[in-house]
């Protein structure tokens, strides 16, 4: 069936729906665009209706499903896969960074302001960390990755006063656009740290700091600890979870769920079916790359119920 796709949204998950959108193209016959612009620009487009889907690392909130156009019935919100945000940072010579909830607050809130301090210090005897300023890069633009770190920073950061969101300004460092921007600054900064998204931190061979977690843990970012954080976890019925502060012991910290978001109606046939065809792709061949490119893959019970959630799309009426 030949035809064409157009989305936006999330910067984070675009490595993996890259690979997806190239391969399920080669053998079903249907080209997928993907503008990478960030989650916030992709839920505007996605209501504003200039795409056939939009996706999000941050859950449609209340105000956002209010402006839904009634025409197209209901906002469809599904998991493609969980993702985690790790600390990336530019050190010479320091491999194995720690960074306690004490350390990484206090970059956050310019506390720390440089590598020597003794919150930074204390946690990692025996590294020789250069007496340089510490410059904390973040998100300019409307993230959702902007949205699970922050999230993250209000539940282990006891005095951060800002409110968590897709927007956040932080009052230190300096902003780059996109998890793309935020990489490339990161890289061409001495003595910089900031979030981002593992896969782009892999991908540019950055170094990524073991974070403490909630229960006093070192944890080292791998999609394995990763994982750890959603394993048992009950998702809600609208696939809008939140674990901002995960229990389990061995959890890395910063985790969530990244969401694809569709319309209920569609003016055709065709693209009701491409869309259906590439969510049973991605949920069985597409699950390779997931694991390939350092994302979580979604349970086999979770899979089952995005796919029954996206049968309700149709052709308006």
């Amino acid at each position: 069936m030949a035809g064409s796709l157009k989305g936006a949204g999330a910067t984070a998950p675009y490595p993996l729906y890259q690979k997806w959108f190239s391969d399920f193209g080669k053998t079903n016959n249907t080209q997928i665009g993907y503008e990478s612009i960030g989650s916030g620009a992709g839920i505007k487009q996605f209501l504003a209706e200039t795409v056939d889907f939009g996706a999000t690392d941050s859950a449609l909130k209340e105000d956002e499903r209010s402006k839904f156009p009634v025409k197209r019935g209901k906002a469809i919100q599904v998991p493609s896969t969980g993702l985690f945000v790790v600390f990336a940072y530019n050190l010479d010579g320091v491999a194995n960074l720690k960074l306690s909830r004490e350390a990484f607050c206090g970059i956050i809130d310019g506390s720390v302001k440089t590598w020597k301090d003794p919150k930074i210090a204390k946690d990692n005897a025996g590294v020789t960390l250069p007496d340089v300023p510490v410059t904390f890069v973040s998100r300019s633009d409307g993230s959702g990755t902007t949205s699970i770190f922050s999230k993250h920073i209000k539940k282990a950061c006891p005095t951060w006063a800002l409110e968590p969101g897709k927007s956040v300004e932080w009052g230190v460092g300096i902003g780059a656009k996109g998890n793309e921007g935020v990489t490339a600054q990161i890289q061409q900064t001495k003595g910089s740290i900031g979030y981002t998204e593992f896969s782009y931190a892999k991908e540019n061979k950055l170094a990524m700091a073991s974070v403490q977690n909630k229960g006093g843990e070192f944890i080292v970012p791998t999609p394995e600890s990763a994982a750890k954080a959603l394993a048992g976890v009950t998702i809600p019925e609208d696939f809008a979870l939140s674990v901002p502060d995960p229990e389990a012991k061995d959890a890395y910290p910063i985790v969530s769920l990244t969401w694809l978001l569709f319309y209920e109606n569609y003016p055709d046939q065709t693209k009701v079916d491409q869309i259906k065809n590439f969510m049973k792709w991605s949920a069985k061949d597409g699950k390779a790359a997931v694991t390939d490119l350092g994302y979580i893959p979604l349970p086999d019970e979770v899979s089952a119920k995005v796919l029954t959630a996206v049968d309700a799309i149709k052709v308006a009426k």
